[in-house]
């Protein structure tokens, strides 16, 4: 997932009473989340998991090439006597626990790092040169084998099954467009998902009902001119203007075409571009993003990106090719949470963490995830865990070379994917009867 900005704690969202998930008492799930949380931390359940996220973050891999940490998934997995299929999405699993009946609940951790140089020095920094867990997802899929391990314990006591979803490739890859393309996720009544964020302490989350994260593409234009000698530019045509008005106009499209109540963002990150200083060249290339929280606006910045470069160039006397990277970097849409299941959600966490004030209503962000295509399939809820502890540093923002956790996250991490999955096939369970 991409850089979080930081991010203002709003009043606390209240629940719908009226959810049908919201059947269970709440002195059964006090206790059942009490269990889980303290399961969890136990200190030999502990080391385990610290074991487990420092090994992955030393092998960090990119999109797609998760081989090694698909292999040590598998090895715990089937030291748990957890059955799995695999590959999906060619490095992905997806387990199961339970009877293998339905319902069918979905727990998800990414599993790919980012192409980053660490910066941080431990004794169990990146063994690999130029790629880090920069963004959190070696401490995902610990968490959700610590959930594994939780629900194996109880595997006899579930009313259904439970799907642990090791997904490839989240970032800017669209690797689960990709597992739910081959159907390893067909027919599951619905999912849940937890990304660490670094501006919250641990031992508190957040999330919010309804739209909560961007969608965003990505493109690439190369303008094209003639090149020549700075002296004089009249035999030329310069490149590097055509490129400089088209990235201000790029800026009009959202300043000046777009509603002000509407979230939307065109940012362009990189330009590329000449050797000398005293040469105009032939080409310049540029590179963004652009994100809203609705397919439509999606749709309509695509449109005017590629019309605003291709003018500009010509207004120049040059020429643009515009390139979304469609098959390479599939638009990711909006992450909208299901309001059942975020309430849900919502509800255990109260109950796991001790009260309403370690659960927060956090504002909708312009970052964007790939378990937006998972909530446009089935009910989905996706929720922020802290990771922050003001004694180790540990709040630097995500994508960063410096960036560092509180591994005290992992046992809570592992007990909330577990709760919410039980509690949500018992109260399944009871609505059926």
């Amino acid at each position: 997932m991409e850089q979080l900005l930081l991010w203002a704690l709003f009043f606390i969202f209240p629940f719908c009473i009226s959810s049908p998930l919201e059947t269970e008492p709440p002195l059964e799930l006090s206790h059942l989340t009490r269990e889980l949380l303290e399961s969890a931390r136990n200190p030999e359940f502990f080391d385990w998991l610290v074991r487990a996220r420092r090994k992955l973050h030393q092998n960090p891999e990119l999109s797609f090439e998760e081989f090694q940490t698909s292999q040590f998934i598998r090895t715990e997995l089937e030291s748990l006597g957890i059955n799995f299929t695999w590959p999906v999405a060619k490095t992905g699993i997806v387990a199961s626990v339970g009877s293998g009946a339905h319902p069918w609940f979905a727990l998800r951790a990414d599993m790919d790092a980012l192409p980053i140089q660490e910066m941080v020095e431990w004794e169990h920094k990146s063994k690999n040169d130029g790629k880090m867990h920069a963004c959190g997802h070696d401490a995902h899929v610990t968490m959700l084998l610590g959930a594994a391990k939780l629900l194996q314990q109880r595997r006899n006591e579930l009313k259904g099954t439970v799907k642990l979803v090791f997904q490839p490739g989240e970032e800017g890859r669209a690797g689960a467009y990709h597992m739910l393309k081959e159907g390893a996720l067909d027919k599951f009544q619905g999912i849940f998902g937890l990304h660490v964020i670094p501006e919250l302490p641990v031992g508190t989350i957040g999330s919010r009902a309804g739209p909560f994260m961007a969608g965003s593409g990505r493109f690439v234009a190369t303008i094209q001119g003639i090149g020549g000698h700075a002296a004089m530019p009249h035999k030329a045509r310069d490149p590097v203007l055509a490129m400089s008005s088209a990235i201000i106009s790029l800026q009009h499209i959202i300043s000046r075409e777009t509603d002000p109540l509407d979230s939307r963002v065109i940012t362009v990150g990189f330009i590329k571009g000449g050797q000398a200083g005293n040469v105009i060249p032939e080409t310049v290339t540029i590179g963004g993003t652009f994100r809203s929280m609705t397919v439509d606006g999606i749709s309509y910045l695509r449109q005017r990106i590629q019309e605003v470069i291709e003018v500009q160039a010509a207004v120049h006397q040059c020429t643009a090719t515009v390139d979304f990277m469609e098959e390479k970097s599939r638009f990711y849409p909006a992450t909208v949470n299901d309001e059942a299941l975020y309430s849900h959600a919502r509800k255990v966490g109260e109950h796991l963490l001790g009260g309403e004030s370690n659960v927060h209503h956090l504002p909708k962000i312009m970052a964007a995830e790939d378990f937006s295509f998972y909530s446009q399939q089935m009910p989905a809820a996706f929720f922020m865990i802290g990771v922050k502890n003001e004694t180790m540093k540990s709040g630097i923002p995500l994508h960063s070379p410096y960036i560092v956790l509180d591994e005290r996250v992992l046992p809570v991490g592992a007990a909330l994917h577990a709760a919410v999955a039980i509690s949500y096939l018992d109260q399944q369970s009871v609505r059926s009867n």
